[in-house]
This record gives structure tokens, sequence and C-alpha cells, in this order.
């Protein structure tokens, strides 16, 4: 009697699956054309898809315009970083030069597309090379001054929604306060069909999107006079209200400021840049105003690729293990600041207009949504 070879498929699923969550994502998708059982684990098994999520590598996702979207991996090292990113991973959907990438949780993405006679908001996992077009929102772009999005999750239901604020209009009263001819907010749950209204919006917002964090949108607030310039949006209560923001600062009424709101180290951050100061802000403790610390304060004078830095008011992406910062400028460029020897390096990724965001690459199929129409890239 011959005994045979032991092989993967003797031991028990609980194992394959862990085997599998731990793999490069490249090297998993390649996976499920080894065997049927293999196939069912990593596209229907919702319990790998979690655990390879909560291993899954921090990556970027970018938009290159015009072109397609990229998943970068990010090569950490020890005294190196490397952006990866590979064409045969790059995803089209035919969409409008004018696209937006506004939120990515647990592995899906949201984008927003629009010109002059297209509104269209994109759900899509670039992993699963799944994607949907959610239906047209209740409140129209047409003669809007300025739409404000946000794509997370719910803490306690674990719902995902696409948070969309409507404002147009703003009208100076004699005493400098602003009033609005039109701010309101929409809702949508993934697996619903359809947006529900969430009424007005007692704060005018600022930029196109929000980072997502604890069950929270966050947004930096123009032109009101009040104890905090944060506002934070619950995806669990769907409401809205004021966040401890940084202490304030003196600014001089002559120099250009600029606000940018992000995640560093798993924590909300704000990037305050003036002509001649850029500083980093970290929330340490989530909701604390006293945990606002200063992560990073670089002064105009020091060198002329610091100065650079500056004026490209930068964006936070991620932050290595080192303390090494990926930052996104204005300038279209992603640039590395090491705080040890001070200097900023260009990655040279991209030659040209881009947009992007922290993103980690996850299993999720939108397929799992009900009342959603999904397609397949």
């Amino acid at each position: 009697m011959s005994l045979r070879e032991p092989c993967m498929e003797d031991l028990p699923v609980a194992v394959m699956v862990d085997i599998l969550s731990r793999l490069p994502v490249k090297t998993i998708i390649r996976c499920k054309c080894v065997c049927k059982q293999w196939q069912n684990i990593v596209v229907f098994d919702s319990y790998f898809a979690d655990l390879q999520l909560s291993r899954s590598p921090a990556c970027l996702m970018i938009y290159y315009k015009p072109g397609p979207l990229k998943w970068v991996e990010v090569e950490e090292g020890l005294y190196h970083h490397n952006l990866q990113h590979h064409p045969v991973m790059s995803l089209d959907i035919n969409i409008a030069p004018m696209t937006l990438l506004v939120g990515s949780v647990r592995g899906l993405v949201c984008l927003w597309q629009v010109n002059k006679n297209v509104d269209n908001t994109y759900i899509c996992n670039p992993i699963t090379r799944e994607y949907m077009i959610l239906p047209r929102p209740q409140y129209y772009r047409e003669g809007c001054t300025n739409i404000v999005y946000c794509f997370g999750v719910s803490s306690l239901t674990r719902e995902y929604k696409v948070i969309r604020i409507f404002q147009r209009g703003i009208i100076m009263s004699p005493d400098s306060t602003p009033t609005y001819s039109l701010s309101e907010a929409e809702v949508y749950t993934l697996g619903t069909g359809q947006w529900r209204s969430l009424g007005h919006v007692p704060y005018w917002l600022n930029g196109h999107y929000g980072p997502f964090l604890n069950g929270h949108a966050h947004w930096i607030i123009r032109y009101q006079v009040l104890p905090e310039k944060i506002c934070a949006f619950d995806f669990d209560k769907e409401t809205f209200e004021l966040f401890p923001s940084p202490p304030s600062e003196v600014i001089d009424a002559r120099q250009n400021y600029f606000q940018k709101l992000g995640v560093l180290k798993g924590c909300l951050c704000l990037c305050a840049t003036y002509n001649s100061k850029l500083t980093v802000w970290v929330m340490k403790e989530y909701g604390i105003k006293k945990s606002w610390h200063k992560e990073l304060v670089i002064e105009k004078g020091i060198s002329r690729d610091l100065d650079m830095l500056i004026l490209g008011h930068p964006r936070m992406m991620e932050c290595f293990k080192d303390g090494t910062i990926l930052m996104a400028s204005s300038g279209n460029n992603l640039l590395l600041y090491s705080p040890g020897s001070k200097t900023v390096t260009d990655t040279k990724t991209f030659d040209g207009c881009f947009k992007g965001l922290a993103y980690r690459p996850g299993f999720h199929r939108l397929h799992n949504f009900k009342n959603e129409i999904v397609k397949v890239f």
C-alpha cells in the first residue's frame, strides 16, 4: 500500500484560509485559478475577506489624468521606500477627465465623475474588478457652488454609506455673517437603491471630500465664526456636529493660509500652510481637544526643497515606520519627507496631473449588496 504525500488540500479549511490571507494580494488573485476550493474561499468566504483586510498592506489608489485608476504598492525597506504600480492592475471604466477620488474604506473606493453634463457616483473594488453607479442624487449639481463627499462605514451596523452635501449660494450680511440659499445633505446606504435626504446642514464645508475615521467624516468649516473649525458627520446617528480643532494661531492677514484634513498613523491630522511655515497637527486621542499635538513644523528659509514643500500646500498620505511621511503636493508630486535629515525627495512616480488617496486592497465583493446593479471591468 503506497502512502500519498500530504498536500494543502488535506489541511483544515480554517488553516487554508489563514495561509491564503497572509499572501500578497497579487498572489491571492492567482490562487483563485489553482482549484475550486481556493476559488470559493477567495471569492465567497466573508471571513477570509475580513481576515485578509486586517493584514492588508498600506497602498495608494491613484487616478492619473488622463487615464485609468492605478493601484500603487508601497515597498518599505530599511533605507528606502519604493512605489510600484503595475499596468496589469490598472482599471479603466471610461471615466470622464473630471473625476475625483472621494474616499476609500475596507477595500472599496468611491469616485465622483463630474463635467458639464455628467454627475455620477461610482463605488468600485479594484481587486475584485467590480463597480456600480449609484442612482442620480436628489440634489443635482447644476448651478451649485460646491459639493462635498465622504465615503465610510457605520461602526454599529457595518453599513457602507456615501454622504453628499449640496452647497449653493453665499450671501454676506452687513456684519460679514454668511447666509446660505441652500446647503442640504443626502446619504446613500449601499444595498438600498436610493438616496435619503438629511435636511439642512448648518455649516459651509470646505473642499470636495473629507477623511473618514472612527465612524465619522471630517471637514474644515469656512466663513463662520465658531468655537471649533471642524465639522464631523456621525455615520451611525447621521448627524452633523462641531468637532474639537487644534489651538488657534495668529495668522497674518497678508499671508496665504491653507488647511487640509487627513489621516496620519491612524490619527486625524490637519496640515496648515502659510507663506512662511508648514505645521502638521495630529490628534493623538480621537475626539480629545487637548490631545492635538504639533507633529511637524517646517519654517521657510531652511532649504529650497522645504520652501517648495510649503508652497505646494501638501496633503498627508502615509507615515512609514521610520517616521518618513509620504505627501501629495498641489503641484502633482508624490513627495517623501524625512524628519531626521529634514530633506524632501520627489518619488517621480507620475508625470502629470493625478489625484490619490490611502488605500488597503481587499476582497469584499460588491455583489453582496442587494438592490444594486454591479458590473465587472
